[in-house]
């Protein structure tokens, strides 16, 4: 970045401290999110076959369904390339699906185009240094507890629980009880 952008931007994460993230959760139509270290705990799991093994939480994705019940959209941007996440996004319904993305604001600014949405509609939940440049622009920027450093400072959340560890499940919630719907999703359960 040229001359005072970053620092900018890392001051505009910190200015959100005066708006609170409830109020700003209310207004979010799409969650994106990032794979390994946020749906995953950023373990890949290689054997001598070539195959490629990820852990993800059954919370997080029940979560992602409570989202789309609601009519709040997901889409994953992830730097890597894995059948695995493929498969896992087409069990949970995420159609919106970027892998391989090593500048994931390309993919971003097509979401915003694709769905005709301006930044503070989108959550994005990050873990690491190359998640940076979208948080700095969203509405809800999330890290995850374990993050790293660079990525907790554009975040106006950060989640109690680690990345792989029911941290979606924790923000999906978060938005649900915001856009007051948690207690319909939650009544929906005991209706026959």
């Amino acid at each position: 970045m040229k001359g005072g952008g970053r620092k900018q931007k890392e001051a505009r994460a910190g200015d959100k401290g005066k708006i609170s993230a409830k109020s700003i959760a209310r207004n979010i139509k799409l969650l994106i999110l990032d794979v390994d270290g946020v749906l995953t705990d950023g373990s890949i799991i290689l054997d001598n076959n070539g195959n490629e093994y990820k852990a993800f939480h059954v919370r997080d994705g029940h979560g992602i369904k409570m989202l789309h019940r609601a009519g709040i959209s997901v889409a994953i941007i992830t730097g890597r390339h894995s059948k695995v996440v493929e498969r896992r996004a087409h069990e949970l319904g995420i159609t919106e699906v970027f892998q391989k993305c090593l500048d994931k604001k390309v993919a971003y600014t097509h979401l915003l185009e694709q769905y005709s949405l301006k930044a503070e509609e989108v959550a994005y939940m990050g873990d690491d240094i190359i998640d940076a440049p979208i948080m700095a622009v969203v509405g809800l920027p999330v890290a995850v507890a374990d993050a790293a450093e660079e990525a907790k400072r554009f975040a106006f959340m950060v989640t109690r629980n680690r990345g792989g560890r029911g941290a979606v499940r924790e923000v999906t919630d978060f938005i649900l009880k915001a856009k007051g719907l948690w207690q319909g999703m939650f009544d929906a359960y005991f209706e026959d």
